[in-house]
C-alpha cells in the first residue's frame, strides 16, 4: 500500500539576510515518483521523521536530528548547490542514493554528520569532505559509487560494511587515489579506508624496512583496517598516478619491481606484501591477512636477487603428465629455500597453502588440500586465482627473504 504524505511542518525563519529554512517536526514521506525540493536549509528536527522513496533535492545546508531513512530501493536524495553545502546532524542519515554536484568551490560538501549509503553515489562534481568536519561516510552492503574523480570523491575517511568487493572512493589534496578490497566471507564485515597525499616516513621510518625493499613511497599512502577483526585473508587494491607517485615507483611497475609494502607492527618495520600489476588500470593487487597503513615500494629486481625462479602458473590436472601441478623451478637452496606457496580465490579467500613446497610430494595439483588422490570436498573449480610464493635465499645466517606474486590459471581438463 502506498504511503503519503502525512505531516510536514515548515518553519520559516527570517534572519537579516531573509534566508528561509524548512523545518520538519512530523512525518515527511516522499513516495515513489514523487519530487521534494528545499530552496533553504533543511533540518530534520529531533522529532522528525524523514522517509524518502521519491525524488529528494537539496539546495542548501542538510540538517539531521530525527529519524531519517527509506522503505523501497527507489529514492534518491541531490544535494545540488552553488555555494557551501553542510551535512550535519546528530542522527544517521540513511540514503539509497545520492547525487552530489556542486561546483562552487574545490570543496563545496561539508559532511560533519554520519551518511549511511546503500544505493549508487554519483560523485558528479564536488569533494565531499569529511576529514576536516569530523563525519562519517558508510557504504552498506550494495552500496556502491559512479563519476568517482579527481573533481569528486570523498576527502577523508570512508567506511564499508557487508560482504561485497568494494572500492573505497577516496583522495586528498584535489587527487582521486583508490583503494580496494575482494568481498568478505562475512556479510557483517566492516573495513575503513582513508587516502593521505603526505609522506608516511616521520609516523613510520623509511629506513626500518625488509632486505628485499629498496624503496618505501615518500609522497602518499593508505590505511585499510578491518574494524570488527583485523586479521583475515583478502585482497586488497592500490593504484599508482604519475602526479602523486614518485617517478621510481612509476617506473617500477614496468620492471615488475613495485610492489605493496605494509607497516608491520609486530616487528616494526615496512614488510613486502607482493603484487600483481595492472598496468592499464594504474593498480596493483595482493593477497594480505593483516591490514594496516599500506602504500606502494620499490623492490630487488631478479637481476639484483642470486638468481630468477621461473614459474609455471598453468595448471591442468588431468593426469596427462602435462602442467599436472603448480611448478617452480628454481637453480638450487642457495637460490631459493623454504619455499611456501600461498592460493587465493578471486574473492580473497586462501584456498590452498604449502610450507617447504616442491618437496615430499607437496605440490598444488588443484585441490585444496594437495593431496593426490581425487576428493570431491577438495577440487577447486576451473578458474583464475592468486598466488604468492614467500622464499629465503643467500646465507641461512642473513635469513633474507623475498615474496613473488601472480596470477595462477587453473584448467578443468
Amino acid at each position: 500500500m502506498k504511503k503519503y504524505l502525512l505531516q510536514i511542518s515548515i518553519l520559516l525563519l527570517l534572519t537579516y539576510g531573509m534566508l528561509a529554512q524548512t523545518s520538519n517536526i512530523g512525518v515527511l514521506y516522499v513516495s515513489e515518483n514523487t519530487q521534494f525540493s528545499t530552496v533553504s536549509q533543511f533540518d530534520n528536527l529531533s522529532q522528525g521523521t524523514f522517509n524518502n522513496d521519491g525524488e529528494t533535492y537539496v539546495y542548501d545546508h542538510f540538517n539531521n536530528d530525527g529519524a531519517l531513512d527509506f522503505y523501497e530501493n527507489t529514492g534518491i536524495i541531490k544535494f545540488i548547490g552553488s555555494k557551501t553545502q553542510n551535512i550535519s546532524g546528530s542522527q544517521v542519515s540513511y540514503l539509497h542514493n545520492v547525487l552530489f554536484y556542486n561546483s562552487s568551490s574545490a570543496n563545496p560538501f561539508h559532511v560533519s554528520g554520519e551518511i549511511n549509503i546503500s544505493g549508487t553515489t554519483d560523485f558528479y562534481e564536488g569533494v565531499v569532505d569529511n576529514d576536516n568536519f569530523g563525519g562519517q561516510i558508510t557504504f552498506n552492503t550494495n552500496g556502491n559509487h559512479i563519476n568517482t574523480s579527481n573533481v569528486s570523491h570523498v576527502d577523508g575517511p570512508v567506511n564499508k560494511i557487508g560482504d561485497q568487493e568494494f572500492t573505497f572512493p577516496i583522495g586528498d589534496g584535489g587527487y582521486y587515489r583508490l583503494a580496494g578490497i575482494s568481498a568478505p566471507e562475512n556479510s557483517s564485515a566492516f573495513f575503513k579506508g582513508k587516502y593521505y597525499y603526505e609522506s608516511s616516513n616521520d609516523l613510520f621510518s623509511h629506513e626500518l624496512k625488509s632486505e628485499d625493499i629498496l624503496e618505501v613511497n615518500s609522497q602518499e599512502y593508505w590505511t585499510i583496517d578491518r574494524v570488527n577483526d583485523n586479521s583475515v585473508d583478502g585482497l586488497i587494491t592500490l593504484s599508482w598516478s604519475a602526479v602523486t607517485t614518485p617517478n621510481t615507483l612509476v617506473e617500477a611497475a614496468t620492471q615488475e619491481a613495485l610492489t605493496i609494502v605494509r607497516w608491520d607492527e609486530s616487528s616494526n618495520i615496512w614488510i613486502d606484501e607482493g603484487g600483481v600489476v595492472d598496468p592499464n588500470n594504474q593498480t596493483i593487487t595482493t593477497a594480505t591477512t593483516n591490514y594496516g597503513v599500506f602504500t606502494l615500494g620499490r623492490l630487488k629486481t631478479e637481476s639484483e636477487l642470486p638468481c630468477t625462479l621461473v614459474v609455471y602458473n598453468y595448471v591442468s590436472p588431468n593426469g596427462d603428465g602435462k602442467n599436472d601441478y603448480f611448478e617452480v623451478e628454481k637453480t638450487d637452496d642457495t637460490c631459493a629455500r623454504e619455499l611456501t606457496l600461498q592460493v587465493f580465490n578471486r574473492w580473497g579467500v586462501k584456498v590452498y597453502e604449502m610450507n617447504n613446497y616442491g618437496e615430499d610430494g607437496r605440490l598444488f595439483n588443484g585441490r585444496s588440500s594437495g593431496r593426490l588422490t581425487v576428493k570431491d570436498s577438495d577440487v577447486l573449480p576451473a578458474s583464475t586465482y592468486y598466488y604468492i610464493l614467500k622464499y629465503k635465499y643467500g646465507n641461512e645466517a642473513d635469513n633474507t627473504s623475498h615474496k613473488k606474486a601472480g596470477f595462477l590459471y587453473l584448467s578443468d581438463n
